[in-house]
């Protein structure tokens, strides 16, 4: 499959900047069996940069390689620094939006760990889709679970306050996904979204490289986001950069008049152009620089994260023998292995008998906490970050 528009403005003025072949279809899928994991589907990488609205997707994209079910696990909760940022989050917007004792509705609600805090916070009542989601035996009051697909069947299901925190980048068609919560809301001019994406601004300046994958058909910036919003009826409140500029979010009402389309602003396309530009030079070099360091390494070496930064990391230099486990502090990835490559994944503990060189970090979120946790364990390490 090759995608000839793009899929936030339809535009055709594209512009190829790098080809990344037959990496892992899914970062986030729990593998039991490591011959399994090794063989996981693959699928190539052709991230493309839209000249008209500045948005970045992979041409290459091929929606029916994807699935979402039980086996899909990307929750970040576990880590005390996530988990505050999720906290801190839930708080924000039922203060800035008064969402007390109100209707909340999720899309792509995991496991429901913020559906459930943004409820119990302001006392609301709150629905979750998500195929992914698995029913808990001792659950109580609390949240309703859907688990499937938010699609048409569900416009029905009304809310004061919509979330769709990481979803949007998974969706081939993202137009038609907000589209679809536009009609859902109608005349309800009181309803707020937020929605939730990682940066691509955040990755092209920072050269993580990490973060392309194949499950990310749509990489967003606060230039193709806003236009996203209004070309499907939404009037944008706040566009801001979340836990450490990571992330974006965007906080948005249903608009009063849609006559005209979005306008992009030259200047900010210029910049992202230069961006585009500098990642694509840089992203070989990188590789290479990392190819030099694993050679004065020893051979203790583990990786810190066995999510999708992870994969990608260990699927990029799968010849490196001296990596033979992945922590994660996800109890629920523990004794799984890596898509692609096969590596153990198992938790922090399981440190203090490996003893490991060094380890490195794939996320400069988290490297407080990890530091803490392997001090904790008695160790001292050398730590890199990826």
């Amino acid at each position: 499959m090759h995608v000839t528009s793009c899929p936030v403005c339809l535009g055709a003025n594209i512009i190829n900047i790098l080809d990344i072949p037959q990496v892992p279809v899914h970062c986030n899928l729990l593998w039991r069996d490591q011959e399994a994991a090794r063989n996981a589907p693959r699928a190539d990488i052709q991230l493309s940069f839209c000249a008209s609205c500045g948005h970045l997707f992979n041409q290459k994209f091929e929606p029916n390689r994807t699935a979402y079910g039980e086996s899909y696990e990307n929750t970040l909760d576990f880590s005390p620094r996530f988990s505050d940022y999720s906290a801190t989050l839930a708080r924000y917007l039922v203060d800035q939006y008064d969402l007390n004792e109100k209707e909340i509705m999720e899309i792509g609600s995991g496991q429901g760990d913020f559906l459930r805090l943004i409820c119990k916070l302001g006392h609301n009542h709150g629905i979750g889709f998500d195929p992914s989601y698995v029913p808990q035996g001792n659950a109580r009051e609390g949240p309703e679970f859907i688990r499937e697909f938010y699609g048409e069947r569900h416009r029905s299901y009304s809310a004061d306050f919509i979330i769709a925190r990481h979803v949007l980048e998974h969706l081939d068609s993202p137009r038609e996904f907000l589209s679809l919560i536009r009609s859902a809301i109608g005349d309800r001019k009181h309803a707020r979204v937020y929605v939730e994406v990682p940066n691509i601004l955040y990755t092209l300046r920072d050269l993580g490289i990490w973060d392309l994958i194949f499950e990310h058909p749509s990489y967003f910036n606060a230039t193709s986001i806003r236009y996203l919003f209004e070309f499907c009826g939404f009037e944008i409140l706040a566009v801001k950069e979340r836990f450490k500029n990571q992330f974006l979010g965007v906080e948005a009402r249903p608009a009063t008049a849609t006559e005209h389309a979005p306008k992009v602003d030259d200047d900010s396309l210029a910049m992202l152009r230069d961006y585009v530009e500098h990642f694509a030079r840089h992203h070989v070099e990188k590789i290479e620089s990392w190819h030099r360091k694993f050679d004065s390494l020893g051979r203790k070496v583990v990786v810190w994260g066995a999510g999708s930064k992870g994969v990608t990391f260990l699927n990029t230099f799968s010849d490196v023998a001296a990596i033979e486990y992945a922590i994660d502090i996800n109890p629920r990835k523990a004794g799984m292995f890596i898509a692609g490559t096969g590596q153990e994944i198992v938790p922090p503990k399981f440190l203090q008998g490996y003893r490991p060189e060094t380890i490195i970090v794939m996320n400069t979120n988290y490297m407080a906490e990890i530091n803490q946790m392997v001090q904790d364990l008695d160790l001292a390490p050398d730590f890199l970050l990826a």
